[in-house]
C-alpha cells in the first residue's frame, strides 16, 4: 500500500436515461434486447472462478411470454454448495489483505462499466428475465447498482478514517477487519441492484461471498457475475450458486464458518433462517451478523388538505409500477371522505389510460408478474375481495396467464379496515382503499400504525403543516422510510438510505455507512510509548 492517506469523495448519482424515441441509447438497448431474446444461453455455477455444470437444469422463461426460453441454468447440489463455501474461505486471506483502496477501485471500475457497456446488457436482461419496463430497469439495474458501488466505496473510506483519540504517550488505532468466515448472500428476483449490492457490500469490506440468487433472477445474476469478473473481483470472492433455498439453508446455515447473512426476501424465510442460526449458535466460530430486508404492507395516508392530482399520481405510481412487486409498494391507502369522489374519478381516468404488455413495447407502464405462483397468489386475493361483502373491486380485477402472467392494476374499496387485502402483503398490482370521516384523521393514524406487523415504507399527503407534523410523530415507528407528499417507493442511494424494522427487517439501511459497518469487525490497538515500570499507583503511597 502506498504511503498516503486517501479518501473517496462523495459521488454524484448516476444519470438516468429517458430512452426517448430516436435516441442513441434507445437504439443500443433495442439491439441488445434483440440479441438476448434471440439467444438461448446455458448458465453454469461459478465457484472459485470456475464454470461448473451439474446437469440438473431448469428453464429460464420470459414472464411476459412464458413460451420463450431465454436459457437454462444448472442447479447446485450439496457437493457444489460445500465447494462454494471452501472457495470463499480459500479466497478470503488474500482478498482481506488487499488494500482497501484496491477493493474500492474494483467497485468503482464495476460502476463505470455499468455506466457504459453493461448498461444495456443489465437493462435488457432485467427487462426480459424479470419483466420490467425500461424506466424500471434503468433506475434499478443501472442507476441504483452503480450508485451502490460508488457510494459504498465512499462510505468505506469514511469508516476507515474513523479513528479514536490518542494522547502524547499512547497511540490508539482502530482496524476494521473482515468477518471471520464467509457471508451468505440470498437475493430476491425483483431488483438486480439488490442482488448486486448484497454481494458487493460485504465484499468491499474484505469478506468473501456465497451467493444464492433467486431462481427467477438467475438470468440477470449471470450477467452480474460477468460484470464482477471484468471489473476485477478475484476468483472465489463472489461464488454464484443457483440452487434450492432449502438445500442452501441446510448446509450453509449450519457451517461453523458462517460469518454473516445478507438477505432480501420474504419475512417467513428470514425468520426461519434466524431460527436455524439460533439453534446452531454454539457451533459457530463467531456470532453471525444477520442483516435482512423483508416484507412490507406499505401505506398512504391522505389528509383532507391533500392535493388530489399529487395523491392520485402517488397512488398509481406507488402501487402499480413494476406490477406492485416491490417491498415498498403502496398497497393500502386511507382516504378522507371529502376527497374520495374526486380521487375516485381521477384514478378511474388515469387507470383507463394505463396499458399492460411486453416490456419491449415501451409504451406500457404495467408488465407481467414474475411467475405462475405469483399470478395465482395475487388472483387469489382478488377473488377473496370479489366474493366478500366487505370489499368492492372498483377497477381491474382480471388476470390472464395464457401467454404471460398479466394481472390488471386493481383498486379495491374496503368497508372493513382490517380486511385481508389491507393487512397481508400481496406483492402484486392491488391497491386497497379505506375511506374515513375527515374528522377521524388522528384515529386513522393510530389504525394505520397497528394494522400491519410491517414497518418498511409509508407516505402522508397533506398541505396542512400541522397534519404532516402529527402524522410524522404518530407514525414514527410505522415506517423506516417515510415520505411526505410522495409515493412510498423509489429510494435513491445516498439520499434515502433504505430499510425498515418490525417484521420488515433489521433496518440496516442499504445504501448507507450503517450497512457497511455490519460487515466489519473492529480491532482497537493501543501502543504505550512510555510503559510504566512500577506496579504501584500514587494512592498507595
Amino acid at each position: 500500500m502506498s504511503n498516503s492517506l486517501y479518501s473517496i469523495a462523495a459521488p454524484q448519482n448516476e444519470t438516468v436515461f429517458d430512452y426517448s424515441p430516436g435516441s442513441p441509447q434507445r437504439d443500443l438497448l433495442v439491439g441488445e434486447l434483440e440479441r438476448q431474446a434471440g439467444t438461448t444461453i446455458d448458465i453454469p455455477l461459478i465457484i472459485g472462478g470456475q464454470e461448473i455444470r451439474t446437469g440438473t437444469t431448469a428453464a429460464i422463461t420470459m414472464p411476459h411470454d412464458h413460451t420463450h426460453t431465454l436459457g437454462r441454468y444448472h442447479q447446485a447440489g450439496e457437493n457444489e454448495i460445500r465447494m462454494a463455501i471452501e472457495a470463499a474461505l480459500d479466497a478470503k486471506a488474500q482478498w482481506e489483505a488487499l488494500s482497501w483502496v484496491d477493493r474500492a477501485t474494483i467497485a468503482l471500475k464495476a460502476a463505470q462499466l455499468i455506466s457504459s457497456t453493461y448498461r444495456y446488457i443489465l437493462n435488457a436482461a432485467t427487462m426480459l428475465g424479470q419483466s420490467k419496463n425500461i424506466f424500471q430497469a434503468e433506475i434499478d439495474a443501472t442507476a441504483e447498482l452503480a450508485d451502490f458501488l460508488r457510494f459504498n466505496a465512499h462510505f468505506m473510506s469514511g469508516i476507515y478514517q474513523n479513528q479514536p483519540a490518542s494522547t502524547p504517550d499512547v497511540i490508539n488505532r482502530s482496524e476494521y477487519r473482515a468477518l471471520e468466515g464467509f457471508v451468505l448472500a440470498v437475493t430476491p428476483f425483483n431488483f438486480t441492484a439488490i442482488a448486486g449490492n448484497l454481494c458487493t457490500a460485504p465484499a468491499l469490506m474484505g469478506n468473501t461471498i456465497v451467493w444464492k440468487p433467486a431462481s427467477t433472477a438467475v438470468y440477470s445474476g449471470y450477467y452480474l457475475m460477468q460484470l464482477f469478473k471484468e471489473a476485477g473481483f478475484p476468483d472465489g470472492v463472489i461464488n454464484f450458486v443457483p440452487c434450492s433455498g432449502a438445500l442452501m439453508g441446510s448446509i450453509a446455515l449450519k457451517d461453523p464458518h458462517l460469518a454473516g447473512i445478507h438477505f432480501t426476501g420474504s419475512t417467513a424465510v428470514f425468520q426461519q433462517m434466524w431460527r436455524i442460526v439460533g439453534e446452531q449458535i454454539q457451533g459457530y466460530r463467531s456470532y453471525p451478523r444477520i442483516v435482512g430486508e423483508t416484507g412490507g404492507k406499505d401505506f398512504v395516508v391522505a389528509h383532507a388538505s391533500a392535493g388530489v392530482e399529487a395523491l392520485c399520481t402517488g397512488l398509481v405510481r406507488g402501487a402499480f409500477e413494476y406490477q406492485g412487486q416491490k417491498c415498498s409498494a403502496a398497497s393500502r391507502a386511507y382516504i378522507p371522505r371529502s376527497l374520495w369522489p374526486a380521487l375516485r374519478r381521477r384514478l378511474q381516468a388515469v387507470l383507463e389510460e394505463v396499458t399492460m404488455g411486453d416490456p419491449r413495447s415501451m409504451e406500457h407502464l404495467i408488465n407481467a408478474l414474475i411467475d405462475r405462483d405469483a399470478f395465482d397468489r395475487v388472483m387469489g386475493y382478488i377473488e377473496k375481495a370479489r366474493r366478500s361483502n366487505q370489499a368492492e373491486i372498483l377497477f381491474g380485477g382480471h388476470g390472464d396467464a395464457t401467454k404471460g402472467y398479466f394481472v390488471e392494476p386493481t383498486v379495491i374499496e374496503v368497508k372493513d379496515p382490517a380486511f385481508i387485502t389491507m393487512t397481508e402483503e400481496i406483492f402484486g398490482p392491488v391497491l386497497s382503499i379505506y375511506v374515513y370521516a375527515d374528522e377521524a384523521y388522528a384515529e386513522i393514524l393510530e389504525l394505520c400504525d397497528r394494522t400491519s406487523p410491517y414497518a418498511l415504507t409509508g407516505a402522508v399527503f397533506a398541505t396542512d403543516r400541522n397534519a404532516i407534523a402529527v402524522a410524522e410523530k404518530r407514525l414514527r415507528h410505522a415506517a423506516g422510510n417515510f415520505y411526505i407528499n410522495d409515493k412510498p417507493t423509489g429510494a435513491v442511494v445516498g439520499q434515502q438510505p433504505f430499510g425498515g424494522s418490525r417484521a420488515s427487517g433489521t433496518n440496516d439501511k442499504a445504501g448507507s455507512m450503517l450497512n457497511l459497518l455490519r460487515w466489519t469487525s473492529a480491532r482497537t490497538i493501543k501502543e504505550n510509548l512510555d510503559p510504566p515500570t512500577n506496579y504501584r499507583y500514587p494512592f498507595m503511597d
